[in-house]
């Protein structure tokens, strides 16, 4: 397949500097953040473990599937990106991320009890005020520095002003409660947020340095953060809710098909495979792969099962064919099947 000119991200796996030929944003995707920050740091290793330590052959996304994450890179838009397990939707963020050379992905895994609040800061006002405590005893001054309680979350991080845009990638959102969705429009939207405790504090401390989600520290100015390049922003969703139209129409939507009902997912997962266990003889390989792929109609099982079937057959249970048989079986259970072993 021919890669049309105006794509940024290939699908291929192979970094290239892409990034810098994204042209400039649409007048109403255009942010204007400071102060400037760094560039986002140095692919980490979380995304070469993810993908693997070798390098994916050929594009693993469908041409439309391309399309889509390229409109979105170019409309500084997020992806809602829905699909069974193992379909290859965390793969995508991490991916981009690699081919792209923008760091170490931002994982905001969501859960029912997930606010907006605990993606974009905490502030630890009991340690501060045990700190504070804790000098007046020792007869010690206690000092302003706020920052040291203040932590920004995934999206937090992800929307200060960075010249080259991060990764974010917000895991399975359809467990979140019902007001999330709708609480992440504004920040989504505006590309901004407010820190309330520095607010307060401006006029006499205008400038704090937090901490952020990777480790490092950011300056914020005025109590607000806002994005310079807009992150690359990667939701997931296995379909377990409907999402409100006010955040489907500023998302684009990408669905992936499951990887045993279309050749690209299954190329994918193929590709997936090779990453991590290169080229060495894998006739047993290529026989769980088969078998993944041939699970009964309905049946959820993720890619992960099937990397975990293929390590340990390899390891533990080299000489025992039934014992590989076994194994496989009881890693590779569908997903809904419960508790119950292998008939």
């Amino acid at each position: 397949m021919t890669t049309p000119d105006w794509f940024v991200f290939r699908g291929t796996g192979e970094p290239h500097d892409g990034i810098g030929r994204l042209p400039a944003p649409p007048p109403w995707r255009d942010f204007d953040g400071e102060p400037l920050n760094d560039p986002a740091p140095a692919l980490g290793s979380e995304s070469t473990r993810r993908l693997g330590t070798r390098s994916l052959s050929g594009p693993l996304w469908r041409p439309e599937e391309l399309e889509l994450i390229n409109a979105a890179l170019y409309l500084r838009r997020p992806l809602l990106v829905t699909g069974d397990p193992g379909a290859g939707k965390s793969t995508l963020a991490h991916a981009i991320a690699h081919e792209l050379g923008l760091g170490r992905v931002l994982h905001w895994p969501v859960v029912s009890r997930t606010t907006l609040r605990d993606g974009l800061y905490t502030y630890d006002a009991i340690a501060r005020l045990q700190d504070a405590q804790m000098a007046r005893v020792q007869g010690r001054d206690q000092g302003e520095d706020i920052g040291e309680y203040l932590r920004l979350g995934p999206l937090g991080t992800a929307l200060l002003p960075y010249a080259r845009p991060r990764v974010l990638l917000v895991d399975e959102l359809d467990k979140s409660d019902i007001d999330l969705p709708n609480d992440l429009l504004n920040a989504l939207e505006e590309g901004e947020f407010h820190i309330a405790e520095l607010q307060r504090i401006a006029r006499r401390q205008p400038e704090v340095h937090v901490l952020t989600d990777d480790g490092g520290r950011a300056p914020v100015t005025g109590g607000r953060i806002r994005c310079r390049a807009f992150p690359v922003v990667v939701m997931t969703s296995n379909g377990e809710r409907d999402f409100p139209a006010p955040l489907l129409r500023r998302c684009l939507h990408l669905d992936l098909p499951s990887p045993r009902n279309d050749e690209w997912g299954t190329a994918r997962l193929d590709a997936m495979v090779q990453a991590h266990f290169g080229d060495t003889d894998g006739t047993d390989r290529d026989a769980l792969i088969r078998d993944f792929l041939r699970s009964s109609p309905g049946a959820l099982r993720a890619a992960d099962q099937l990397l975990n079937a293929i390590y340990l057959t390899q390891e533990a249970a080299r000489d025992s064919e039934p014992d590989r048989r076994r194994l496989a079986e009881l890693l590779m259970r569908p997903l809904d099947q419960g508790d119950r072993g292998p008939r």
